[in-house]
């Protein structure tokens, strides 16, 4: 089973800790992990999205050369979502869709907890779309950059995890990660607030490897 990881931003080390913890949920799988060359530093927002899609959908023709079995979009915001699908030779999820259906199956209601403001929006348009609303609190920007989340200083963290334990206080029964950075912190995250915690790029490796078994079956 191989499985391609595709980072629509430029940053390298983000694309590292997504490969790093997708190889640690499916040992026996083959992960790869793409950069987007092409890409913004960073996706915090629709501009920037938009200034990934190119450089992605011109890397689906060397997936296909590659075998991969499915492709995962390592961005929350779910960058390029619907115009890679359409042209993938394969699945095509991404990491927000997978974290909202996890959430949904482990609890009654979730929040998601993101990076900048200019993310909710985009965040809250792919929840609707994919008709998570009713199970949705809210969707809460830390004002932290994506690159200082993938970082994770200490104050970084400290912050996250106050807005982690406000979303549950409110209700939230999971909270949601919303950002891929996130995912190398998820095991502090979870220490520090005692909440059930929800990263994308775990959910996406998990329902990926689903995907590919049942098409396996399918044929």
């Amino acid at each position: 089973m191989k499985i391609l990881f595709l980072n629509p931003n430029c940053t390298e080390a983000m694309t590292e800790s997504v490969v790093q913890t997708a190889r640690t949920i499916l040992p026996e799988a083959e992960i790869l992990g793409w950069t987007n060359t092409d890409g913004p530093s960073a996706i915090q927002g629709p501009e920037d999205g938009d200034a990934a899609l190119p450089g992605l959908l011109v890397l689906l023709p060397k997936a296909r050369e590659a075998g991969v079995d499915a492709i995962v979009i390592a961005c929350f915001d779910d960058t390029g979502l619907e115009e890679l699908r359409a042209k993938a030779h394969c699945p095509v999820i991404g990491i927000g869709q997978a974290a909202y259906h996890m959430a949904v199956l482990s609890g009654q209601s979730y929040g998601v907890v993101t990076t900048m403001a200019g993310s909710v929006p985009v965040i809250e348009g792919n929840i609707e779309r994919h008709g998570f609303e009713g199970a949705c609190l809210g969707v809460v920007p830390s004002n932290i950059p994506v690159l200082d989340v993938e970082e994770g200083r200490p104050e970084v963290l400290d912050k996250l995890s106050v807005e982690i334990t406000a979303m549950g206080a409110r209700g939230a029964t999971s909270v949601v990660l919303g950002c891929a950075g996130m995912t190398t912190h998820h095991a502090a995250l979870s220490e520090a607030t005692g909440l059930r915690l929800i990263d994308g790029v775990r959910a996406a490796s998990v329902l990926a490897e689903a995907m590919v078994r049942l098409n396996a079956v399918s044929v």
